[in-house]
């Protein structure tokens, strides 16, 4: 295979200058076939204007006619890499090419590694500060020569050229947003990411031994998960790394090694391409390469990254997912049900054990029941193309219209309005557990509070939640139900220790008085959930406000003359009617509850907070543009109905030392208003991520990995989190 690419290479070299003399003189192809490119060629800068001292960006941008393919800067079994020889003005210099990740191109015979449809390989360009290059406009230019391929292959080049402007301030280019984009497509070295060996598995044979590569991702600041890997190696000129991958098992790759001079290789460099959340990714690895199958030593990715974490195994999550799910009864979004369920307890707490232990598995069984019907909602968002999200069920809005109505119906029972007493046939239609009294109201308290823990992220859930989304249908069950059980398994301990039940107060007429008292909590319930409908609905919220009162007013009739009154007929039909022609008109006439207010609304509400920072809204073209102009990026993932980011992360921000640190940075702030879970948003928290709050700072250096900051705790002050952000802000602008 060599030998034919040594050929491959000459003809290729006669080819183009062919191609490029006949550019020059005029004279026509040969044939006509050489001069017609199927690729167009433009240079682009990351900058209009550049100061001495200043590096800039150059992409060369080359797309392809449909079916053609140019190559990497390792081409594979065949094919040769795209050229740039740069003609710059004396001052100014340009580095080595940043080639994105390719694609892997399998044709029957032989396997190349290449782009189709389009590519930019971009170049720094330096402009030296003490040059005698003299101010105003310079002709930067360079001749690219490249191999086209379809089903012949056609070597070709082209004359480009661009503008730059020397002054003494820089100015970004139109193009510096899509020069990042690109940047983020090449390969880089991400410190604790993976941990990687190699050894050789066998004996050489004729110039051939078979060499095991094994990746092992790690656990970084978030549960990122990544499939699919394998292994494009660097080219060299006395061994080859055949293009065919072998897989092992998930992580454990098999490569060919060719000889063709000196010793065989002592180490191995390329590239490690993976998937995560249907996107590719490439990281840079070099690894020795040991004599056999190693068993203590692990090598990172990077050649001075610090010590590595374990490799993130199903049972680690599951504990997350439990440790979750146990925290989740602290958070404020589930406080009310608490209330409830010690309530409930005091009831029940002279009652026979036997009860009081099925009311906790009741309970408990509503709450899975709850996680097991969020894990099928998720599969299902999956398995139709779309990313899935903790707490995404808060972005529709006819979900917070049933639940305020539904937590608003909870408070007025609270407040007896009106009485929950279902028929003896009701309840023996639930089975003998849930025959007995109580077993509906625990069943409920279960399914009640799952739903409002959804609007929290505790800690170590987000690690879970983004470990289960990234993985099978079977996986997202198992997680779910275990921070289903870390949410249950508290009121199951105590109802099944009657001892433990001695320590509450005896029943007696507070009861009542701490029912009602429970209602307010319940009732700010409702309020939370109004706020958040009214970033669906905009100033039209004020009719599910008066639906709300009306179903209030139905309630109460309900509870006065169908329970405790006599005329029982007339008065249900009264009800009814209510109920009936409150959701024709303030529902369907009025609020149109099934369409929000645009995006671009409902943003410009939230964005314009006056809070001392000049928030501006996120999208992934501001992050790059910003990037590109060599400012820090610092974004704010929240959301109306999420808990933590309204009561901890909100606050935090407001406090001076972080408005002072991000003027002092001069740092483009970026809010992302996760409230109706956009497409593209969901994307990117699913990077890093399961569900907001979500703070990404993106260091100024724009070849830098963004910082994650880990999510508050839910006991977290405001102040603490700010020093957290403080420090953080600190590690982005060096």
């Amino acid at each position: 295979m060599r030998f034919y690419r040594i050929v491959f290479a000459i003809c290729f070299c006669v080819a183009a200058n062919v191609c490029q003399t006949q550019a020059q003189t005029g004279l026509p192809s040969l044939g006509g076939s050489l001069s017609a490119h199927h690729t167009s060629v433009k240079l682009i800068l990351s900058a209009d204007t550049a100061k001495p001292g200043d590096t800039i960006w150059a992409g060369v941008d080359l797309k392809m006619e449909p079916g053609w393919h140019t190559y990497w800067k390792n081409s594979g079994d065949a094919g040769m890499p795209t050229k740039i020889q740069w003609q710059l003005p004396s001052g100014v210099t340009a580095g080595e090419i940043q080639w994105p990740l390719p694609e892997k191109l399998p044709p029957a015979e032989v396997t190349t590694y290449g782009y189709e449809t389009e590519t930019m390989l971009l170049v720094p360009l330096t402009i030296e500060t003490n040059s005698n290059l003299p101010m105003g406009q310079v002709d930067v230019k360079a001749n690219v020569s490249w191999l086209e391929c379809k089903d012949v292959c056609i070597p070709a080049n082209q004359e480009v050229d661009a503008k730059l402007n020397i002054s003494s301030e820089t100015k970004i280019s139109a193009n510096a947003a899509t020069i990042v984009g690109w940047k983020n497509k090449v390969p880089t070295s991400f410190t604790n990411a993976f941990s990687v060996r190699a050894w050789w598995e066998k004996f050489s044979t004729n110039d051939s031994r078979p060499l095991v590569i094994e990746f092992s991702p790690q656990v970084i600041t978030v549960a990122i998960v990544y499939t699919n890997p394998d292994f494009y190696p660097k080219a060299s000129d006395q061994f080859e790394i055949q293009s065919a991958t072998e897989k092992i098992n998930a992580w454990d790759l098999r490569k060919l090694v060719k000889k063709y001079s000196g010793n065989w290789p002592k180490e191995i460099s390329g590239v490690l391409v993976v998937e995560q959340g249907g996107r590719r990714l490439g990281f840079d690895v070099t690894v020795p390469i040991a004599d056999e199958s190693p068993t203590d030593e692990t090598i990172s990715s990077t050649e001075n990254s610090p010590s590595m974490l374990s490799a993130p195994s199903l049972w680690q999550m599951l504990l997350y997912a439990f440790i979750g799910g146990l925290i989740l009864n602290i958070m404020p979004c589930v406080l009310p049900v608490i209330a409830l369920k010690i309530l409930g307890f005091v009831s029940e707490a002279r009652s026979e054990p036997r009860r009081v232990r099925n009311l906790g598995f009741i309970y408990a069984l509503g709450v899975l029941v709850s996680f097991l019907a969020m894990a099928g909602i998720v599969i299902a968002v999956k398995d139709a193309g779309h990313h899935a999200g903790w707490g995404m069920q808060f972005g529709n809005p006819i979900f917070v219209v049933c639940l305020t109505t539904l937590v608003l119906l909870v408070a007025l029972n609270l407040f007896g309005v009106y009485e929950i007493s279902p028929s003896g046939k009701i309840l023996n239609s639930a089975g003998q557990l849930a025959s007995k009294h109580g077993a509906p109201g625990a069943f409920f308290n279960g399914f009640l509070a799952t739903i409002l823990s959804t609007s929290c992220t505790a800690a170590y859930l987000g690690y879970a939640i983004g470990f289960a989304l990234s993985h099978s249908a079977p996986v997202i069950v198992l997680i779910f139900l275990t921070v289903g059980l870390g949410l249950a398994a508290p009121y199951v301990l105590l109802s099944c220790n009657p001892a433990l039940l001695k320590f509450l107060p005896k029943p007696g007429p507070w009861m009542q008085k701490f029912k009602i008292a429970v209602g307010f909590p319940v009732l700010a319930t409702v309020i939370w959930l109004f706020n958040v409908a009214a970033s669906d609905y905009g100033a039209r919220v004020f009719w599910l406000g008066a639906f709300l009162v009306v179903v209030a007013f139905a309630a109460w009739i309900f509870g006065e003359f169908v329970q405790r009154g006599k005329r029982k007929g007339i008065s249900l039909a009264i009800v009814l009617i209510l109920l009936v022609g409150d959701y024709l008109f303030a529902l369907e006439n009025k609020l149109h509850w099934r369409e929000m207010i645009s995006d671009a609304d409902a943003t410009t509400s939230l964005v314009n907070s006056a809070d001392g920072i000049n928030w501006q809204p996120w999208s992934p073209q501001a992050v790059a543009q910003a990037r590109a102009a060599g400012k820090p990026v610092f974004v704010d993932f929240t959301a109306t109905w999420c808990v933590n980011c309204n009561a901890i992360v909100k606050p935090a921000l407001e406090k001076d030392s972080v408005i002072a640190k991000l003027k002092e940075m001069n740092a483009v702030v970026l809010l992302a208003d996760y409230t109706r879970t956009p497409p593209e948003m969901t994307d990117e928290i699913s990077k890093y991520g399961a569900g907001v709050p979500m703070v990404l700072i993106f260091p100024k250096n724009p070849d830098a990995a963004p910082i994650v900051l880990p999510q508050p705790s839910p006991l977290q002050l405001p102040s603490s989190y700010a020093k957290t952000i403080s420090d953080a802000l600190d590690r982005a602008a060096k």
